[in-house]
């Protein structure tokens, strides 16, 4: 490959190593792939903001992306269907694949600060990729007020979930892993190898058939069961647009962890709290008051961070209390999730069933659900980034900024959270035409967190030690 991706002219040997690989989309993957028919793309991003030392250079960025990208075999593959009876889509390296398809640049509308940054980032994520190439792309968005360059990196969620863009994220940024020595691109399986390796495949699956259905039962167990109690009815459960704002709220990472662990708790369960009593501030605030909000918390199945990619999560559904004292609220919180968190550890329904879920979701099955589903008010995806600043092309990342998007169906308001070199940032992502309150969101969401993190300092009438 050059820097630019385009092919070389000559092309040494293929050795025994780099000879024909299947790899195929796994059933969560797929099943991302039959939702993706709404208005709303599946597809998350993350912004980075950069603190620019010697300016920016497109080309120069553009290469050294390309550089980074062949050590994620996932950024120059496509994802292919597969003559009949040969099995699901594989993963084919993409003879065409060219870095300046997929890394632009835009200016940053006035008044250039974060929040026009963040506008345009979030434009760039609902930006549907291009299903006959590789499934990401990246936006620099350039003349900041401050002189900062934020850069979006875009993935599909048939590529990867959020641990999985973490991983990608790691071989993009400076002092990554290398890239392995292998050819570009490696040639396509043949349909015989492709069959075999699809007979193999269902024969596996019959083997495990009990084991699969054990599994759906746990999984089914922790996203509520079957038949779910209603979550208490109130306006943040209303059908949704296509159109989405971003509100940022930050906290620091060491005390808010601190002060979840002097109850028990984890970070991860802080917000949950955190985020259930700025909901009910913007319930009271509309009249309406609930004392109890349900939460969907996505999963990991992950046992080790190993860097794969795909979607390894399953939904978790938590009702957490809204008043009350905090430190009582966190230890009811924590022990609901140690009772129910292994069980959604192993693969989610929509893996499981995907045979039923995936022609369904074709036929807009899934988005019915959505649009329809009273088993929670909001979701909450959080995800552990690097403890350490990292930097791009020598510019130190300043900040990190999650955000997920799909299909909204009835829920207004969800929340992604990314912690990165020792602060917690909370993305709420909401549909703007049916929750207007996004100020009033973040502002609570402020308190609440700070209302945590004050469980770690000592009380004015403590003895003295």
């Amino acid at each position: 490959m050059t820097p630019t991706g385009h092919r070389r002219t000559a092309r040494r040997p293929v050795s025994r190593a780099e000879r024909p690989v299947i790899e195929r989309a796994s059933a969560t993957d797929r099943a991302f792939l039959a939702m993706d028919t709404g208005q709303v793309p599946e597809q998350f991003g993350i912004v980075l903001l950069l603190d620019p030392v010697s300016g920016f250079d497109l080309a120069r960025a553009r290469r050294v992306l390309a550089r980074r990208a062949a050590a994620v075999p996932r950024l120059r593959q496509r994802l292919v269907r597969v003559p009949f009876g040969c099995g699901a889509p594989i993963w084919a390296d993409d003879p065409d694949f060219d870095v300046r398809a997929h890394v632009h640049a835009v200016s940053c509308p006035e008044p250039g600060d974060e929040q026009a940054a963040l506008d345009v980032a979030l434009g760039a994520i609902l930006t549907p990729l291009r299903r006959t190439a590789p499934l990401w792309s990246a936006v620099f968005v350039t003349g900041m007020a401050d002189g900062r360059v934020a850069l979006v990196v875009v993935l599909h969620h048939v590529l990867a979930d959020g641990i999985g863009g973490l991983a990608v994220l790691a071989h993009l940024v400076d002092h990554g892993p290398g890239a392995a020595d292998v050819s570009f691109p490696r040639p396509a399986p043949t349909r015989g190898s492709l069959a075999l390796d699809s007979l193999r495949g269902r024969a596996r699956a019959v083997r495990r058939t009990a084991e699969a259905w054990r599994l759906l039962r746990a999984s089914m167990s922790a996203d509520g069961g079957l038949r779910p109690p209603r979550a208490a009815p109130c306006s943040l459960v209303r059908r949704t647009g296509p159109r989405r704002r971003l509100g940022v709220v930050r906290a620091d990472l060491g005390a808010l962890r601190a002060a979840a662990h002097r109850h028990g708790a984890t970070t991860n369960d802080a917000v949950l709290v955190a985020v259930a009593g700025a909901l009910r501030r913007v319930l009271l605030a509309r009249g309406e008051s609930l004392d109890e909000l349900v939460v969907t918390v996505p999963v990991s199945g992950r046992r080790t961070a190993d860097g794969a990619l795909g979607n390894m999560v399953s939904p978790l559904i938590v009702p957490v209390p809204a008043t009350g004292d905090v430190g009582e609220r966190l230890e009811r919180v924590a022990a609901v999730v140690r009772t129910h968190k292994e069980a959604a550890t192993g693969p989610p329904p929509i893996a499981l069933l995907g045979w039923l879920f995936r022609p369904l979701a074709a036929l807009g099955g899934y988005h019915w659900y959505m649009r329809h589903q009273h088993r929670f008010h909001t979701l909450v995806s959080h995800v552990r980034g690097p403890a350490q600043p990292l930097g791009f092309n020598g510019s130190p990342i300043v900040s990190a900024v999650p955000v997920g998007l799909g299909e909204g169906g009835n829920t207004t308001v969800y929340f992604e959270v990314l912690s990165y070199a020792g602060t917690l940032t909370v993305t709420a992502v909401v549909d703007p035409e049916h929750f207007p309150d996004l100020d009033t969101l973040t502002g609570a969401l402020r308190s609440e967190l700070d209302l945590v993190t004050r469980l770690n300092r000592p009380r004015a009438d403590a003895p003295a030690p």
